[in-house]
């Protein structure tokens, strides 16, 4: 026992992502997205929860928190460094040049759990879960518009309030290298300001430094340049024409400060966010990242994608589950169980809408009523020995009190129970 109580103690910071389906809502949600993914004609992919860690390595970006201090890795048996998926869209595109589909249009969604080693947070546990769409091998523009639609749907669907989504564009390439440099020499008279974490990204990915929780360098950029003033006139025309075409779906507004996390980002970036959740108000993020299939040894592929995090995501949402029937099946004599099942099987055959529950555990008949009306089961159907002897059941209503129990045949239940 004092190993278990061990082994349970040093498990305690793993198993911080346990699910269970009574308590949380989040196989509602995850349902209900799913609807909304199928809806946009989206292919579903599933990638494998085990990766060479170089895959991270080299799309997510050396600068990335989740690369410096976030990813779970190991060796395997032949030395190899693998690691647990801290998110997905590295894998998609991993699996689309493997199979060789990367100079095809595709149009996926993915839904599972990611890892990141750090520290447990509202909304976000070391083992996670993300819902995502990628849309491969589509050049800038109309798919910004699609990838919005889905966004607005998801927060509309949902009926999330106090939400609201921030875009932003990050140029192309030349723009961003160009933006950079203006960042750098702006961010050099300040460099007593930056902290280790940001003297990195100021040497290897400037852009990032403008994501800093340093609250006194954020006034300072309040000053620095802004990347509007680098943009050409398309892109910025891609951000009012998404803008004023959403504006009576969603909440959208441009905000030029705006970079994401991960490093392959580059074009449309987008990030939906909510009041309700705090100071961690983000829960739906992505953007263009064109160079990435290229990178990893693909074909060129400029694509989109977007992720949600699906346990912050359900702390917004009201979920109404959906009225149904609830049956409690007692039996209250082990002698001819076999036969009770029989009915019960046929049971769910009739009305596949009906949730039919069988107490398992032993008991008289007043505990098991009990654990019925505790259940909120809207009858009871009970069978004895003598009503099985008979070809009978007992037909308790829990609900009704107008109704009164009555003894009836089998085929007057099954003739009954199809039409519950």
């Amino acid at each position: 026992m004092d190993k278990i109580r061990s082994l349970t103690g040093m498990l305690d910071h793993y198993n911080d992502g346990d699910i269970l389906s009574p308590s949380f809502k989040l196989f509602e949600v995850e349902k209900k997205i799913k609807d909304i993914f199928l809806n946009y004609r989206l292919q579903e992919i599933r990638t494998p929860l085990l990766e060479d860690i170089n895959l991270f390595n080299r799309s997510v970006g050396n600068t990335s928190d989740i690369v410096n201090k976030e990813i779970y890795s190991f060796n395997d048996k032949n030395e190899k460094t693998i690691a647990l998926r801290p998110e997905g869209t590295a894998s998609v595109i991993r699996s689309v040049i493997e199979k060789k589909l990367d100079q095809a249009n595709h149009k996926l969604w993915y839904l599972g759990p990611m890892w990141r080693y750090e520290r447990p947070q509202k909304g976000r546990f070391r083992q996670f879960h993300q819902a995502g769409v990628e849309l491969l091998g589509f050049e800038e523009g109309l798919p910004e518009f699609e990838m919005m639609s889905i966004v607005c749907t998801i927060i509309n669907n949902f009926n999330l309030k106090n939400t609201s989504i921030k875009i932003n564009h990050l140029g192309t390439t030349e723009i961003k290298e160009l933006f950079c440099n203006a960042l750098i020499e702006f961010l050099i008279p300040h460099k007593r300001l930056l902290d280790e974490n940001d003297l990195k990204r100021l040497d290897k990915n400037p852009l990032r430094i403008l994501d800093t929780k340093n609250k006194e360098l954020q006034k300072i950029l309040k000053d620095a340049p802004s990347i509007k003033n680098f943009l050409n006139e398309s892109s910025i025309d891609l951000l009012n024409n998404i803008k004023i075409e959403f504006s009576d779906i969603c909440d959208i507004d441009i905000d030029y400060s705006l970079v994401r996390g991960l490093d392959y980002y580059s074009g449309f970036v987008f990030e939906a966010i909510s009041s309700d959740l705090g100071a961690q108000d983000s829960f739906l993020g992505g953007g263009r990242y064109d160079q990435l299939c290229s990178k990893l040894g693909g074909k060129n592929l400029p694509s989109i994608g977007m992720a949600i995090g699906l346990e912050r995501f359900a702390d917004l949402v009201t979920v109404n589950r959906r009225s149904v029937k609830m049956v409690s099946f007692l039996i209250l004599t082990s002698n001819l169980e076999p036969k009770a099942y029989k009915i019960a099987h046929h049971l769910r055959s009739l009305n596949a809408e009906i949730v039919l529950d069988i107490h398992l555990s032993s008991g008289s008949l007043k505990s098991k009523l009990r654990r019925a009306n505790k259940d909120n089961s809207d009858y009871a159907i009970i069978i004895g020995e003598d009503e099985l002897n008979n070809n009978t059941v007992l037909l308790k209503p829990l609900k009704d009190e107008l109704k009164d129990q009555q003894i009836v045949s089998l085929d007057e239940l099954y003739d009954f129970y199809k039409t519950l």
